[in-house]
């Protein structure tokens, strides 16, 4: 790792399917989400009716169970081994380093990563709508809490960045990524953008670029070198280099 410094990595899905996550499920041209609700029962929504501003203002009730549910299920996953070797990685690069997850669980978190950006939002917080404050949350929001800034009821929704809205910390991100000497690329499908476009920005200001996946990903052709396999075998793999070397 002779020369490298300023790490960024991103992390896509492929990394939480292994805790058990569940994550989209595509059919022909149209993309679903499977998950359990809270009586145990298997449920799939389309994703236009559930990750939109637009899906939410039309049924509010649907989109805040879904999410009631993606977030009660936290409870019964664990960080694996990827994620444990990227929190040890974060304690021990001297570096500068960003981890962006396009993940909105807490698996990153739990497994001890701290220099993390979730640019998709995150389960584990509420966004007020009437007084625009952001705020931890572990209960449901499908019974229309009070806001504990403003103490409206029936404001909240989940922190999470629907599809045509901008994701967070772009800004942060963009910066990082440019100064970026290596920029890496785990369990994504390379087909989301803005996240999709990071490895052109960090190859057009000269980073080195590694993908490691479970399979070629739709970006894979931008990327010098990829590595296939699970990401909690080629993430530690990976990070025992990088600390060794």
């Amino acid at each position: 790792m002779s020369g490298i410094r300023n790490i960024v990595i991103l992390t896509g899905a492929g990394i939480s399917a292994e805790s058990g996550i569940l994550t989209f499920r595509s059919k022909g041209q149209v993309t679903y989400w499977d998950y359990t609700d809270s009586d145990g029962a298997r449920q799939s929504h389309r994703v236009e009716d559930v990750c939109t501003p637009e899906a939410f203002a039309r049924d509010p009730g649907l989109v805040q169970a879904f999410y009631d549910a993606r977030r009660a299920a936290l409870s019964g996953v664990a960080p694996n081994a990827a994620h444990d070797a990227l929190a040890r990685l974060d304690a021990e690069w001297r570096g500068d380093l960003l981890i962006v997850t396009q993940n909105v669980d807490d698996l990153h978190e739990r497994a001890g990563a701290r220099r993390l950006l979730h640019m998709h939002g995150e389960l584990k917080s509420a966004w007020c709508r009437a007084c625009d404050r952001r705020m931890p949350w572990a209960a449901d929001l499908g019974d229309g809490p009070v806001c504990p800034e403003c103490r409206r009821a029936g404001g909240l929704r989940p922190d999470i960045v629907w599809f045509g809205e901008m994701p967070y910390g772009m800004d942060v991100i963009d910066r990082a990524v440019s100064r970026a000497d290596l920029f890496v690329s785990i369990g994504t499908s390379g087909a989301v953008y803005p996240a999709a476009g990071f490895v052109q920005t960090a190859k057009y200001h000269g980073a080195a670029t590694l993908e490691l996946n479970l399979e070629p990903s739709a970006g894979s052709w931008l990327f010098e070198e990829t590595r296939l396999g699970a990401a909690s075998a080629l993430v530690p793999a990976w990070v025992n280099e990088v600390l060794g070397g």
